[in-house]
Order: structure tokens, then sequence, then C-alpha cells
């Protein structure tokens, strides 16, 4: 193959990898793959003198989104020039002196203040053209919306979520997380929704990097001095520490030491001339900057033996290839296994059992392989499903290879009923996160809700898997061994019977006095006459009684299972026919389910929404001009806090 056909291949082949990692949030080679083809083509590009026009190398990012509306940048916005050798970046400092920074891996934004309030927010785009975001950037964390100076401000910065913030909120997402399989994706994603409300909820937190316009301000011809004063201003600004050629390596080396445990997702660091006019006297390429370089780690490899490849099945269907190997030490901790993300990778490095394959982590925290020494080629693709034995599929998407089940009731793939099932308003099983349950559906230890009692049995099975180990294992066993005490009502909400959640639970149990037995016994004409139960309702939750295979699940479950009936107090029921609906955060309890649970126990009842027959709206901010209250105003709906609330009940919450 002569030169510009390998130009043409490579380039075609990167710009799909970041198609792929860009815009659709899913990967189909590593880094360390895309690194060493970007810099095969740059050199292919310097010895021929040839650039092709859609070149990775001539277009910095990639395409908006069509969603948000779309806004040209003043001027456009660079990527910087890198390097992974810490020599060569103390020769390119040479005998200036420069800041030394994290660069972080999130999503690049410009924010505008004017007259000291922040007017305008966007993203960085495909570095000409960007996102206006301006709305969803007023939820970040740790923005100001207001600041000290009056005049034109214009500074740039990288939105992130922390890794801590990424696990918690995965768990949370629901369908939604399927989505997102790294803080970047999650930080994109959330940046551009077009409800601003949804990146709310998202903890997204903005780091400064470099101030762009602040007319009037003295700044001493000084990056430093910039940083400084957005700091003075209310500003997070990346971490930085000055250096010189002489210092660097040591500076170097600390950033490697705190990136083990840093909380920010980093994918190596910024040095950045201190001397503001040197640095722009030196001008740029087309592409970079000429005034800062970036350092990317070297990646410690190490060579092992891969000793098993399993197979995983999500939510979606998908089944996902993990590598098991001899374990090895990587940047200071034991690594035994690495995603290979689908089959095309599977493919392309040849994989097969006793292979000697070499690995290392992906900016010093993702474990990858980049290397197959022996490449057999020898593995077998499974033709049935780890999880339900169904049949398997290969289907093409976004490029690359990917296996499937084709079996639509998979129990991988019904992981809502089992999110439902350990919900908290319903067997309440603390630790039991989305993320938990799909790892051990994926891995055909969840079949049916009674497994989930049973898995004990697997104890060096789980205690071995990601995330795991004796001590989190030990939490969630007793942790399920706790939810077997539990009462009907609960259980009617988690078995996820169309249209029965706890409020409709509650009727069964109280019409039923607790009795399982008639419940799952009873027609669809008696069950119609629990008030708040309408025929269609009725016939649904008989229709799931005397289906065979519900039956069966549920006897088997009961095994596991100790009922425990409610004594009925109908004398004590302060809030007998009362409609009430929450909002807004609560003070008194865990949450607002603990709060609707508490109504329901008085006799209240707890609606979604605002309407004629709601009597009261709980709001802490009673003032707020939430939806919720204007539409109490307008019906005449009595907006009450939670401590009115708490003296309508004539009880004290906390010491209840």
């Amino acid at each position: 193959m002569d030169d510009r056909s390998r130009m043409r291949e490579l380039t075609d082949l990167l710009n799909r990898a970041s198609e792929a990692y860009y815009v659709r949030n899913t990967e189909i080679m590593s880094n360390l793959e895309y690194d060493a083809l970007y810099d095969e083509l740059t050199a292919l590009e310097k010895k021929t003198g040839v650039t092709l026009s859609d070149s990775p190398t001539a277009h910095v990012g990639y395409v908006s989104a069509k969603e948000l509306p779309k806004e040209r940048h003043a001027s456009p916005m660079l990527s910087l020039d890198k390097t992974k050798s810490r020599e060569a970046l103390a020769e390119w400092l040479g005998d200036q002196e420069g800041l030394l920074s994290w660069k972080l891996d999130g999503l690049t934004i410009v924010l505008t203040y004017e007259n000291g309030t922040l007017a305008k927010a966007v993203t960085r785009g495909n570095g000409e053209v960007g996102e206006v975001v301006t709305d969803n950037a007023r939820t970040f964390r740790n923005i100001p919306l207001r600041i000290p100076y009056t005049g034109t401000l214009v500074l740039r910065g990288e939105a992130v979520i922390r890794y801590t913030d990424f696990e918690r909120i995965n768990s949370e997402l629901g369908e939604e997380a399927a989505r997102y399989k790294n803080p970047r994706n999650l930080c994109s994603g959330s940046v551009r929704q077009l409800n601003s409300e949804v990146t709310a909820g998202r903890s997204v937190r903005f780091y400064a990097f470099a101030l762009v316009q602040a007319d009037g301000v003295d700044f001493r011809n000084s990056r430093q001095a910039q940083f400084a004063f957005l700091q003075e201003q209310g500003f997070e600004v990346v971490e930085n520490v000055r250096v010189t050629a002489q210092t660097l390596p040591e500076e170097i080396e600390a950033f490697a030491q705190k990136i083990r445990t840093f909380d920010i997702p980093s994918d190596g660091l910024v040095l950045l001339l201190d001397d503001i006019a040197y640095g722009e006297s030196l001008g740029s390429t087309a592409k970079f900057p000429r005034n800062a370089m970036a350092f990317k780690w070297a990646d410690e490899q190490q060579e092992t033996e891969l000793l098993d490849v399993e197979w995983s099945t999500s939510r979606t269907g998908l089944i996902n290839p993990v590598a098991v190997f001899s374990p090895v030490e990587l940047e200071g901790t034991t690594v035994r296994r690495a995603s290979v993300h689908n089959v095309s990778i599977v493919r392309s490095l040849q994989l097969g059992i006793g292979d000697r394959i070499v690995v290392y982590k992906a900016n010093m925290i993702i474990p990858q392989i980049s290397e197959n020494l022996t490449r057999s080629g020898s593995l077998v693709i499974p033709s049935r499903c780890p999880v339900c034995g169904g049949e398997t599929r290969i289907r093409n998407d976004a490029g690359s290879e990917v296996l499937t089940c084709t079996n639509p009731a998979c129990a991988a793939r019904k992981l809502k009923r089992f999110v439902l099932f350990v919900s908290r308003s319903a067997m309440n099983i603390e630790g039991l996160s989305e993320m938990t349950l799909e790892k051990l559906i994926g891995n055909g230890l969840i079949h049916r809700f009674a497994d989930i009692y049973r898995l004990q049995e697997h104890r060096d099975r789980i205690a071995a898997m990601d995330g795991f180990g004796e001590r989190s294992y030990e939490k969630l066993i007793r942790s399920i061994d706790k939810s077997r005490d539990t009462t009907p009502q609960r259980l009617l909400s988690a078995l996820g019977i169309s249209g029965v959640g706890p409020a409709v639970a509650k009727l069964l149990a109280d019409h039923y006095a607790d009795d399982l037995t008639a419940i799952r016994e009873a027609d669809r004409e008696t069950l119609a006459q629990v008030e708040g139960i309408g025929p269609v309702l009725a016939e649904a939750i008989e229709a799931w009684f005397r289906d065979p295979d519900n039956a069966g699940e549920l006897e088997d479950l009961l095994g596991e299972l100790h009922l425990s009936k409610r004594e009925l107090n109908t004398d004590n029921l302060p809030l007998k026919d009362l409609t009430f609906v929450i909002t807004g955060k609560v003070a008194h309890f865990a949450g607002r389910e603990d709060l609707k649970e508490y109504i329901q126990q008085r006799g209240g009842r707890v609606a979604s929404s605002v309407s004629a027959k709601t009597d009261y709206l709980i709001n802490n901010d009673a003032a707020s001009a939430s939806s919720k209250n204007k539409k109490a105003q307008q019906l005449g709906v009595k907006v009450i806090t939670e401590e009115q609330f708490l003296q309508m009940t004539g009880e004290d919450k906390d010491n209840a």
C-alpha cells in the first residue's frame, strides 16, 4: 500500500473513532491505538507534504449536535500539540518559566460575563462553532453567576463530572445510564441537555484554564496573575504550579503520584508559558498555539497471559467482552481485568486463551490491552447468551461489530424489574445499585427475584468482581438479609405488576388486611370493589397472579422471605381522606418517598400533580415560583411547609 492510500485509510479510521467517541459515546479502539495511528498519519503527512481535507490533524474536535443553538467563536479554539517525553517538554520550555497544570478530560466551555453577570456559555464544538448552553451552565455546581469585575470577561475552562459523582449518578440514571461509559461522556451529555433541570442534577463542575479577555486589568505580563484574578472573581481554576526546565521533572512526578487518587478525570498535563507577550509573539500553526504544550502520560505497560474472556450481557442486550489475565502491577495497583469493548477489537487483537498480551492503564486509570504478542485468533465468539442461553447475533453499531442477545425475555434485558424490586419503596435493599445489579445479572448470577437471596452461594465470584471485595460482599449480604423481613405492601410494590406502585399496594394491603393469599386468589370483579382500583387495573392484577411464570417466581421468592402483618390502628389516622402533593427537598425525612409513606400510614393519599382534589401542597419553599406552586395558587390549594405539615399530625418526626 502506498503512502497516499495509507493516509486515506488512517484518516477514515481515525474519523470513525472520533465520531464514535465524541458523538455516539462508544469506543472502537483504545486510546493507545488511536495515538499510535494519529502519530503514523502525522509522519506520513510530513513525509509527503500532503494533508487531506478531512484529516483529523487539520480539524479540531467534531461537529456540534443540532438540537442546541449554534454560535461562532470570536477566534478559533485550537487544540494543543502533545508529547509523551519529559525531556522534550523541558527542551520546549527552554529558559522560560511556565505553569504546569492538569489537562482535564471533560467538555470545554467558553464563558462570557457582562456587567458582572454570566451572559453566555458556549461549548467548544468543532473549534470554530459551538453550542450555546447558557441556561445549563448556570446550574454548574461551582460557577459564579455574579462576579466583582463589571467589564467584559471571557474565559475558557473544562466542565467535568468527578469520578465519585459519576459512580453515584450512573447508578441512579435508569435506562439513560446505558449511554454513559465514563465521566467525560456523562458530562458531555449533561451539559448539552435541552432541559437545564437535568443538567442541574448531574453535579457538573467548571475549572477555568485560560483567560481570554478582561480589559483594563494589569496582569503584569503573567498567566499566573490571570489565574489569581480569576480566583478573586470566584472561579475555581485548574491546579497549577510554576516551573522551570530544571524543576519540571519533579513536578511532573508529583502530578503522576496525585493522579492515582485524583477524583477529576484527567488525560495528562498542560505546560503554558507564563510570559504572555512572549507566548503570543510565537503565534500558532493551523491547529496548535505555540505558547502551550500538552503532556500525555507515557503508559506503563506489562506483559501477561490471557486466562479467559468473560462475556457480560447488559440491559440493552449487548454482550461485552472482558479480558481476564494473570495479575500484574500497573501504576501502583494490581490489575487482573480489562474491557475489550466489542467484537471488532477482539478480532483486531486476534485474541486467544493463553496468548501473551501487553496491558496498560489508559491515562493511568483504565486498564486496556495495547498489544497481543501471540495473536492466535483462537477465541470463540459465544453463540449463546451467558445469562439466558438465547442465541446471539453480531451486528454493526457505529462502524464496529458488537455481540447481542436476541432473546427479548433475557433476564439481563429486564434489569428494570430488578431495579424496581430493590428500590427504597419496594424491598429497600441498600447497596444493590443498578450498576451492581447489571454486573450480577450480566454474569449470570441473578435470573429470578429469589436469586438475590441466594447470592451467598457465589461468595468467591462476587468478591472477585470489579468494584467488590470481601467487605463490599459482606455489606451487601447483610443488606439483603435485612430485607427478608418485609410486609405484603412492600412485596406488592416490588413485583412489577402493571399499575401497582406503593399507593395501590397500600390500598390492596389495607383492604385485605395484609392477607397476601386473599389478594392472589381474588378475581377481577372482587378487586374492582377495592376503593381506588378500577376495572382495568383489577384485570391487570388478576392477570399477573394467574400467569404461571409469575406464580412460580412468587412462590419461589416467598420461600426466602418472612412476611409480617401490620397491626392496623384505624383510630389514629390524623390524615384520613386528605390528599397531598410533595415537591422540593425535605428536611425531616430521608427523602420524599419516606414522607409519602409517612402520610399513607396515617390515612392520607399522595398524588403526583396538583389538581382540584388536592388538599395540601407540601413545599418548604412555600413562596417559590415553581409550576406546582402556581397551580396550587390558581386552584386555591393551600401550600404548607414541612413544619406546618408535622403540626397537623401532632407528632415530632425526629423523635417518632
